[in-house]
């Protein structure tokens, strides 16, 4: 069994996720590194992801929580805070992050970013672009990256 991150928080942490799961989001840690999560989200109801399935991985830095996990996103998406590497545009992984937040703290976040993209605020400008200039266009699109 792989050490885990910074002792018992986040043993306690990841038993929590796995015990209360957030509704429509599953977090799993790796079996080799439990600093790393397999992460399915579903797209969120009256989204413009309803009915995808995205996969992202989860890695907890040596440093956390005094430092934000690392997200991304592995199945592609069109979204205006998600670029083509899957990296995501969200102030909690970056500047607002705080050690009084948790994984599931930033997964939920995640899944309000997808109920509700904000293109003002871009990673992807040529999304953020087409989403800002004709939102029902964009919408489409990120229907269509859904049902792939």
């Amino acid at each position: 069994r792989a050490a885990l991150p910074n002792g018992s928080g986040c043993l306690l942490e990841t038993q929590r996720l796995m015990a209360e799961p957030v509704p429509g989001i599953t977090a799993l840690p790796d079996e080799a590194n439990a600093r790393y999560f397999h992460v399915i989200i579903a797209g969120p109801q009256d989204s413009p992801f309803e009915g995808g399935i995205f996969k992202l991985e989860l890695f907890l830095p040596e440093e956390y929580p005094m430092a934000a996990p690392k997200v991304r996103f592995i199945t592609k998406i069109y979204h205006p805070n998600v670029d083509k590497l899957g990296r995501i545009c969200l102030d909690i992984l970056k500047d607002k992050w705080s050690p009084a937040l948790q994984i599931r703290t930033v997964l939920l976040s995640i899944q309000a970013l997808l109920s509700a993209p904000n293109p003002d605020d871009p990673l992807a400008n040529d999304v953020a672009d087409l989403w800002k200039r004709d939102e029902s266009n964009a919408i489409e699109r990120g229907e269509f990256y859904s049902e792939e």
